[in-house]
C-alpha cells in the first residue's frame, strides 16, 4: 500500500509538522489520528510561518485533511484555528476538511477539570497543557463524553451532557470550585454546531474508498512514542496511544493499510513538561541547543528541556512501532559543538541497562553513559545532499543508524521545507 504513518520517537516536538508538510507533496490525504489541542506542528512557507495544533499538516498544501475518531476535538480552538489560517490568506472548505462523527469533544469543563487537578499534585505535577485533552479522554473511556455527532442529536446530547456535568460538578465541588451548568455548556454547542456541521463526515468511509483507489494517505501522528499513555515515562505522558498501531485504530483502517512507519527524532532531545529525562543538559551546553534549536512550546510557549540523543530511548521506540526509517531532524543546530554525545546505555551503581526502565522513578536514578564523537564546526544549514555534508556530521548520521539498527531516511537541516534530504523515499516499496 502507498501510504506513510509519521510518528514521533522522542516525547514530542521531534519536527514532525515539516516532515508531514514536505511528505504531503506526494500524499492524496492527509489523516490525524490522535491528539488534541496540546499538539504543536510548526511550519515555514516561503518565509511563512504556520502553527497548528488540531488541523492535519497537509491543510497547507491543499490536500485532503481528516481529524480522525482518535482525536479530541475542541469546538472553540478548531473555530479558531481555522480562522487564523484564513486570516493568513488559506481558505478552509468542507471539500479541504473533514471531521470524524466520532471524535470526541473537549468542552470548556475538561479545561476547569484538568487544570484544578494539576494544581492540586504541586510538586507532583505531570506538566499538562492543561487544555483538557486527559479529561476527554477520561470521559470517552467512562462512556459519557460527547461526540461530535452529538452535537446533531439534541435529544442524545442532553443525556450525555448531564450525565458528565453531574460526573465533574462532584469533583468540582469538592474542591470548592463554582459547578457547572448543563444550559450554559449546551448553549454554547448549539452555536459551534451549525460552524462545524459543513465538515462532519463519515470519515471511515472516506478513507476505505479512497485507499481502494489507491490514494497515497499520510497518517500523522502528535506528540511522541515516550508520552504514549501505555508505553511511555507513566505518569508523565499524555492520555491517547501516540504509537503507530493507533493509526489504524484513530482512523478506522486495518493495521496492514498503514504502510510505511517513518518515526521522526532529532539529533538531539528535548522534552517538555515534568518527568524522567537522563540525558538533559542543565548547563550551558544545553542553553546553547536551546537557543539555537528555538526549543520552546509551540503551543505553551515553555521552555524545552535539553540534551544530547539518546539511543537507548530510540531503540525503544522504534522496536514499539516496527519503524521502517527515521527522519532525523535538526542536524544544523550541532553544528558548532566542539564534541557531540549520544547516550548508549544507562548506570545505575554497577549495574549497566541497555532498555528502558519501567518506572518513571527508577529512570530518574539513572546515568547516561555516553560515546563522544568530534564535532564538525562547520554548517550543514540548506545543504541538499548527503555527499555534501561535512565528514564527521555524516559519520554522526552513519552511527545513529548502527547503534539503533534503522536506516535514516530522511534528513532536515533547518525549518524549511525545501532542506530536506531524501535518502529514501517512504511513498515507494
Amino acid at each position: 500500500m502507498p501510504n506513510v504513518t509519521v510518528i514521533g520517537c522522542q516525547w514530542g516536538d521531534e519536527g514532525k509538522g515539516k516532515i508531514v508538510d514536505w511528505l504531503a507533496r506526494k500524499a492524496d490525504i492527509v489523516v490525524r489520528f490522535q491528539g488534541g489541542h496540546n499538539a504543536g506542528h510548526t511550519i515555514v512557507l516561503n518565509k511563512k510561518t504556520y502553527k497548528l495544533s488540531l488541523l492535519p499538516s497537509g491543510i497547507i498544501r491543499g490536500k485532503l485533511s481528516i481529524i480522525g475518531n482518535g482525536v479530541v476535538v475542541d469546538p472553540l480552538a478548531l473555530i479558531n484555528e481555522i480562522d487564523i489560517l484564513k486570516n493568513q490568506g488559506l481558505k478552509i472548505t468542507p471539500e479541504l476538511l473533514k471531521i470524524s462523527y466520532s471524535a470526541t469533544l473537549i468542552l470548556p469543563y475538561h479545561q476547569l477539570i484538568d487544570v484544578e487537578r494539576e494544581k492540586q499534585k504541586g510538586k507532583n505535577k505531570i506538566g499538562t497543557t492543561g487544555r483538557g485533552i486527559g479529561p476527554a479522554y477520561e470521559d470517552r473511556i467512562g462512556r459519557r463524553a460527547l461526540r461530535v455527532c452529538d452535537l446533531y442529536d439534541i435529544e442524545n446530547r442532553k443525556i450525555f451532557l448531564n450525565n458528565a456535568v453531574l460526573h465533574h460538578n462532584i469533583t468540582l465541588k469538592g474542591l470548592g470550585k463554582k459547578l457547572i451548568k448543563a444550559s450554559d455548556i449546551n448553549s454554547l454547542l448549539d452555536k459551534v454546531a451549525p460552524i462545524i456541521e459543513p465538515f462532519v463526515d463519515d470519515t471511515v468511509e472516506i478513507i476505505h474508498r479512497e485507499n481502494k483507489k489507491g490514494k497515497n494517505i499520510l497518517f500523522e501522528g502528535a506528540q511522541g512514542s515516550l508520552l504514549d499513555i501505555d508505553y511511555g515515562t507513566y505518569p508523565y505522558v499524555t492520555s491517547s496511544n501516540t504509537i503507530a498501531p493507533q493509526a489504524a485504530i484513530g482512523s478506522g483502517i486495518g493495521p496492514s493499510n498503514i504502510g510505511y512507519i517513518l518515526g521522526i527524532t532529532k539529533a538531539y532531545t528535548t522534552r517538555v513538561g515534568n518527568g524522567p529525562f537522563p540525558t538533559e543538559l542543565n548547563d550551558q551546553i544545553g542553553e546553547k541547543i536551546r537557543k539555537k534549536g528555538n526549543e520552546f512550546g509551540v503551543v505553551t510557549g515553555r521552555k524545552r528541556r535539553c540534551g544530547w540523543l539518546d539511543s537507548v530511548l530510540l531503540k525503544y521506540a522504534v522496536k514499539l512501532s516496527s519503524i521502517n526509517g527515521i527522519a532525523l531532524t535538526k542536524l544544523d543546530v550541532l553544528d558548532n559543538f566542539k564534541e557531540i554525545k549520544i547516550c548508549v546505555s544507562y548506570k545505575l551503581g554497577d549495574k549497566i541497562f541497555k532498555t528502558l526502565p519501567t518506572s518513571a522513578v527508577f529512570m530518574n536514578k539513572v546515568q547516561p553513559i555516553y560515546e563522544t564523537l568530534e564535532g564538525w564546526n562547520a554548517c550543514t544549514k540548506g545543504v541538499e545532499s548527503l555527499n555534501k555534508l561535512p565528514k564527521n556530521a555524516l559519520k554522526y548520521i552513519k552511527k545513529i543508524e548502527k547503534i539503533i539498527g534503522t536506516d535514516i531516511s530522511l534528513l532536515s537541516t533547518s525549518p524549511e521545507r525545501e532542506d530536506t534530504i531524501l535518502i529514501k523515499d517512504p511513498f515507494i516499496k
